[in-house]
């Protein structure tokens, strides 16, 4: 029997949707939202009934009929922590991301569209990897301050996907293998997948710097320079997250404009781009140690994977610890509807949100 399943994945000023048959991909498509029409709604929960009547627009002119699927899966959005794999959509799950989200994000409209349209046509929906997926070890939660406890945040669907994926090439289960995931893109996180959970992490605030996002910098610099009086709480968020990494040093997030500097000549960006690469692989030998040194495999993925000169120089540094597998992309759409397919298939249970 052949499913067809549509994936659906908001983002802050697009919704990008997929159809797979089974494995294949009949098409992927982002539906870009003007900022002015997201800027004109208060709240992200107010553009539902947008969003939604985009997504059927698209549907329409493709001449696709709804009543064709198998399932609906969706991004899972700002819940409470969930485990990983898939969860049935239910009114309750409905009623948190809508009312009760843990915070603000696109992601929490990714249910309710997919929910919408799979009620109508009587087919099951599902999300898939949530961004809240938790089951870090005890151990893993200790940070050093009670005040500041660990807190599993990392790209888990892209991640567990590819682990998942790596799995299977080598003809093993995923939970029989330890593998770490290393995604690279605008933020980096380095996760370790054992028994087939996310045990332990280096999430992209406390690792090391990407395009856009500072990574972990030196605690007490940091409250100096928040009590500094320059900068007020916004700021330095920005600076955090969105104006630090590449951008700050090279003011730039494109790594291929990096590497051009470097191939001009440009010695200062080829420090910086190194030391990138020096600090993801210090988070991939920190995450050694949970598992013991017993890795199977460490899988580079996400989009800036696709540099040759970056993940060289990563891979000298680890490919000591296990072989090193380059999986380039973000590949959150196929995750999405493969994820749904070894439910529908019965590979995998979909289980109930519940609070």
């Amino acid at each position: 029997m052949n499913y067809k399943i549509l994936a659906i994945n908001p983002g802050s000023t697009s919704t990008k949707i997929a159809l797979y048959e089974d494995e294949k991909e009949i098409f992927v498509k982002t539906l870009d939202h003007p900022i002015e029409l997201i800027d004109s709604f208060d709240n992200v929960e107010d553009q539902l009934q947008m969003r939604q009547d985009v997504v059927m627009s698209f549907l329409k002119e493709k001449n696709f009929d709804v009543k064709e699927l198998s399932a609906v899966v969706a991004r899972g959005g700002m819940l409470p922590p969930v485990k990983s794999g898939a969860y049935t959509i239910n009114d309750l799950m409905i009623d948190r991301v809508e009312k009760r989200p843990v915070m603000e994000h696109a992601s929490n409209l990714a249910a309710p569209i997919a929910y919408g349209i799979a009620k109508e046509v009587g087919i099951p929906s599902f999300i898939y990897d949530s961004v809240m997926t938790d089951e870090l070890l005890d151990i893993a939660r200790i940070s050093g301050s009670p005040d500041i406890p660990r807190t599993s945040a990392s790209h888990v669907l892209n991640t567990r996907a590819m682990a998942i994926k790596y799995a299977k090439s080598k003809g093993k289960r995923y939970d029989e293998l330890n593998i770490i995931v290393a995604h690279l893109g605008g933020g980096i996180s380095i996760n370790i997948h054992s028994g087939g959970k996310i045990v332990d992490l280096v999430s992209d605030d406390e690792g090391p710097f990407s395009p856009e996002r500072a990574g972990r910098v030196p605690c007490r610099e940091l409250i100096n320079l928040c009590y500094s009086g320059k900068y007020d709480k916004k700021t330095m968020h920005r600076k955090l997250r969105g104006n630090g990494g590449l951008r700050a040093y090279l003011n730039t997030i494109d790594a291929r404009e990096v590497e051009s500097m470097i191939n001009a000549g440009n010695e200062e960006a080829k420090l910086i781009y190194e030391a990138m690469a020096y600090q993801i692989a210090k988070g991939i030998g920190d995450l050694a140690t949970v598992v013991n040194g017993e890795v199977d495999a460490i899988i580079l993925t996400g989009g800036i994977s696709y540099s040759k000169m970056l993940t060289s120089w990563i891979k000298q540094r680890v490919s000591f610890i296990a072989p090193v597998e380059i999986m380039a992309g973000e590949n959150e759409m196929e995750a999405l509807a493969y994820g749904a397919l070894r439910v529908l298939r019965g590979e995998e249970a979909s289980k109930e949100y519940t609070e």
